[in-house]
């Protein structure tokens, strides 16, 4: 019979002592198996004693099917895969133990093939079949199980050995790989491809510390990741931390990035020589990979704090990472070279600084539309006339290219040009609409569509006048003694866009003290879902709404007032007449660490000079404190603090250059991973919000001032 084993008398085997052995070791020896077809112990054929031994001191799971009935043994993490049927199935029948899948495909006819024929038979990437194994709600741990016959010393088959491997962990690594590469897809610049990166490799190769590293001239810029570092999700959205890194760095992440070479490390000191601090010096196992790529050199870097072994398919699991790292991180340099350059272009195009004038406060906000690697063609203007008046503009040339930025910048210098020497609107526009017609004939082209909407402001009089060239109607919100307000759009003729013949006329209204007249793009209304009407309504419903008149303030509520993206540009401009003059400082903080500290001395003595109540300082300084320091962390650019105090409110706002981008009030739990984040300056302030520039970001809080 195939399943009848030699008995070749052999000595009895040691017993081991218990602390030795595992629970179920200790069941095997103790087992009475000479009730079994296996016999006596003492009376195992060698090649199955030795088989057993293996089995028994091996902790990967494997179970023995002995004889014509399949008689179970197997070991401790065997016991740990059937659950509840151990201790009960060790010396009994399979087909009996799994009676209930055992007639199942993969199950007993595997077992069966490979004893019957002497075939090995191997199932990969599969659930076991064992109702207890299932675990919840659809996890379900992978195993790759082999089956091999058992052969005894004369090479009869007597059994079939089952070893399961678990592979889950590889199946998620395969599927997290997928995730990352999807992930990758979205990103535009190398901010976003670090991001990505840095949380990916940290999970999927559980990793105690990750580094990605891209050149920046003739030297290095490098950022890392550790386990345990706490990130949030207003975290994860802003530009990772890079360090300057020298050209001949000695780091591997470097000098792999530098020769193309992977380096491999399983055990040692192998940032000895560049760790910056007791971080990279804990790091005892290293992977490092080059990009691949033809326009940027870079590296990625995985490391462990415990002595690891590089497997082959960690290696290639790595190696297909750094693969798709190269291609993201190339896209990324391409895109950030084409938007670095629309950017110097959009820079050039509007004014550098806006007005400051004692009876009015001027605020702008620009975001652009699209994905913003174009330059588009949303303009604004705020300037002083000879005549003393403030000229106001806002205007929108059709396009997101070169050529509509550079139609954009033709007409908006055309523009101041025409209202220095004229500054009646009616005027200014009815040049422009000739000046528009040329460039037209000149380009040999009829689609150059451009809107403005021009207008002086007078404080003196307490009035504004406005004219129009087809372009969405000025609001204008009215500010009432107990603090509440309304908003209405000038009736303002809107005419036919320039170029197109525009006659041009002009509305003279009220602008007193208390009122802020705001204008804004189309962008900022126009929705492809819905009404024109509607947007224009939730307009002048947010605005009359707002906390204050404050420009700055209503900026921000202006862009969020119509719910839904736009694809197109969108730019604001508010002038506030104010109650009161109010007085104004600046400082110049420079991207040092002391910086925050000599802000706050600063806004404290000037604050103090000022006679502001000491609660509204207190608080001031500490919301100033947390702006410059994220400024400093996540810009990594000098910043411009300024302050404006009037009879209701200080107003504080830090601008940087850098490519932070807006922040939402969903993000602002902790946004800062070094400091308390934007949720205290919500808590501390009346409002508070981001205005995105060409030229980096400006954040902003107000603190309402109590009166006496």
């Amino acid at each position: 019979m195939p399943g009848t084993v030699g008995r070749v008398p052999t000595p009895p085997a040691a017993t081991p002592e218990p602390s030795a052995v595992s629970q179920v070791a200790a069941a095997v020896l103790a087992h009475p198996w000479v009730d079994t077809s296996l016999g006596a112990p003492q009376e195992w054929d060698p090649s199955v004693r030795a088989l057993v031994d293996v089995l028994l001191a091996t902790p990967v799971p494997m179970a023995l099917y002995h004889g014509d009935e399949f008689v179970m043994l197997y070991n401790q993490g065997y016991s740990e895969l059937i659950g509840d049927r151990h201790p009960a199935a060790l010396g009994r029948p399979a087909p009996e133990v799994f009676a209930d899948v055992w007639h199942h495909p993969g199950v007993g006819d595997v077992i069966e093939r490979a004893y019957r024929h002497g075939e090995s038979y191997l199932q990969k990437e599969s659930v076991l079949p064992f109702e207890q194994h299932l675990g919840a709600a659809g996890d379900h741990p992978v195993f790759t199980r082999g089956h091999s016959p058992v052969r005894d010393s004369t090479g009869r088959i007597v059994g079939v050995l089952t070893v399961a491997a678990q592979t889950t962990q590889l199946t998620q690594q395969l599927q997290s790989l997928s995730d990352f590469a999807a992930a990758l897809s979205g990103t535009l610049t190398l901010d976003d491809v670090a991001r990505v990166t840095l949380r990916y490799a940290l999970h999927a190769f559980d990793a105690d510390r990750v580094s990605f590293a891209v050149d920046d001239g003739p030297a290095w810029r490098l950022v890392r990741r550790l386990r345990g570092e706490l990130l949030d999700e207003a975290d994860e959205r802003l530009p990772p931390l890079w360090r300057p890194t020298p050209a001949d760095s000695p780091a591997p992440v470097v000098t792999t990035a530098r020769s193309g070479v992977p380096f491999f490390a399983g055990d040692g000191q192998p940032l000895r020589n560049s760790a910056v601090d007791r971080h990279d010096q804990k790091i005892r196992a290293l992977a490092a990979l080059p990009l691949r790529s033809a326009v940027i050199r870079g590296g990625l870097a995985v490391g462990h704090q415990a002595p690891h072994g590089w497997t082959a398919a960690e290696r290639a699991l790595l190696a297909a990472s750094a693969e798709l790292v190269g291609q993201a991180a190339e896209r990324a340099r391409r895109f950030e070279t084409q938007h670095g350059t629309a950017q110097l272009l959009q820079r050039s195009m509007l004014p550098e600084r806006l007005p400051a004038l004692p009876r009015l406060r001027i605020a702008a906000r620009y975001d652009p539309g699209v994905d913003g690697n174009a330059a588009g063609g949303d303009f604004y203007d705020a300037f002083l006339l000879p005549t003393g008046g403030l000229g106001v503009v806002l205007g929108d040339v059709a396009g997101h290219d070169v050529q509509a930025a550079a139609r954009m910048g033709q007409v908006r210098a055309a523009l101041r040009a025409l209202a220095l020497a004229d500054s009646r609107p009616d005027a200014v526009l009815t040049g422009l609409d000739r000046l528009v017609a040329s460039l037209g004939t000149e380009t040999g082209t009829q689609e150059l569509f451009v809107t403005v909407v021009f207008g002086v402001v007078d404080a003196d009089r307490g009035e504004a006048t406005l004219a129009s060239a087809g372009h969405p109607p000025p609001l204008i919100r009215h500010g009432r003694p107990d603090g509440t307000a309304t908003a209405g759009y000038v009736d303002v003729p809107t005419g036919a866009p320039l170029g197109l013949g525009c006659r041009p006329r002009t509305v003279t209204v009220p602008f007193a003290p208390g009122d802020t007249l705001l204008l804004y793009s189309d962008g900022v209304v126009e929705r492809r879902w819905q009404d024109l009407s509607a947007g224009l309504d939730g307009l002048a419903e947010a605005v009359a709404g707002a906390a204050s008149g404050d420009p700055r303030a209503l900026c921000a509520v202006a862009t969020g007032a119509v719910a839904g993206a736009t694809e197109d540009d969108v730019a604001v401009l508010a002038v506030e007449h104010a109650l009161k003059p109010s007085r104004s400082a600046s400082m110049e903080m420079p991207a040092e660490p002391t910086a925050p500290s000599r802000v706050r001395h600063w806004l404290t003595a000037q604050l103090t000079e000022w006679r502001v109540p000491e609660a509204v300082i207190g608080a001031a300084v500490l919301c100033t404190s947390e702006l410059t320091t994220n400024a400093l962390l996540h810009a990594g650019t000098a910043a411009r603090v300024e302050i404006d105090l009037s009879a209701e409110r200080l107003l504080v706002s830090v601008a940087d250059s850098g490519t932070r981008g807006t922040v939402t009030r969903a993000q602002t739990d902790t946004l800062s991973s070094r400091g308390r984040g934007l949720g205290l300056i919500e808590q501390l302030s009346d409002a508070w919000g981001t205005d995105p520039t060409v030229r980096g970001s400006t954040v902003w809080f107000e603190i309402l001032v109590p009166n006496g």
